[in-house]
């Protein structure tokens, strides 16, 4: 029997987050999580939506009066599908919409899971400078596979955040991502949070507030807290096995 054809889709910018500015300074894609191999098309149950919604309306929060536009990421397909990596060319698809209709504005692409992923990937648009990566599914490492690429994180600012407990996706894999990044850009850093899961459940304010704070700092050249300072100036491993800490955003004044 043969190969079934691959549906041909379209990619989606969702309704905007919140108000849309007058005038748009910068925009943060949020991208959900997916699968790894899958044609269907996605649905609302994919990945981590409760989280990308949270963050949807915590970077609106956070950007108000800065001419934040925030929207979510509609892909054509469920799975990042191979070589094909389906949710990183949506995530691009995405930055250059976001071209089109705001102009030559920053773009923070934010991602959970697959999502985590696939903003990594795509991390070398053009209109990109800043990356959040939220317990990223990397797949696991194979000397017959070429490594996950890091190169097109030069230049960009970028932030792993993954719970030690994580039985979906290995925290040591995004930890060697990290480490390999590191050696070509020198503005990586990633936070553990330690005792939580996958949908980091168990710290939800804190990992929020962490991601806010990192995207106001690199869209809109804002100070950044003190614990991201640190870790993106500490060399490795220290940088890269930042622990989250309990209450992390109570002092932060937005």
């Amino acid at each position: 029997m043969g190969q079934q054809a691959t549906p041909v889709r379209t990619a989606g910018l969702g309704r905007a987050v919140g108000p849309v500015p007058d005038s748009v300074c910068g925009a943060v894609l949020l991208l959900p999580g997916g699968e790894e191999i899958s044609a269907r098309r996605p649905s609302s149950l994919m990945g981590a939506p409760a989280l990308v919604r949270s963050l949807g309306r915590r970077f609106v929060r956070t950007g108000r009066g800065e001419g934040l536009a925030v929207h979510t990421v509609r892909y054509r397909y469920r799975g990042w599908n191979g070589s094909e990596a389906h949710l990183a060319a949506d995530a691009e698809w995405a930055a250059d919409e976001v071209v089109r209709r705001y102009g030559d504005v920053p773009v923070c692409l934010v991602g959970v899971d697959m999502g985590g992923r696939a903003a990594l990937r795509a991390g070398g648009h053009e209109a990109v400078n800043s990356v959040v990566a939220l317990a990223p599914w990397l797949p696991e490492e194979d000397v017959a596979a070429p490594a996950e690429p890091v190169k097109q994180l030069v230049g960009r600012r970028v932030l792993i955040v993954h719970g030690t407990n994580d039985e979906r996706s290995d925290p040591e894999l995004s930890f060697r991502l990290a480490a390999r990044a590191k050696k070509v850009n020198r503005e990586v850093c990633r936070f553990e949070v330690h005792s939580d899961g996958h949908r980091l459940g168990g710290h939800r304010d804190e990992v929020e507030s962490l991601a806010a704070d990192f995207m106001r700092g690199a869209l809109f050249g804002h100070p950044v807290s003190r614990p991201v300072e640190d870790a993106l100036a500490a060399p490795p491993p220290i940088g890269l096995r930042m622990p989250l800490a309990a209450g992390f955003g109570r002092s932060l004044r937005r």
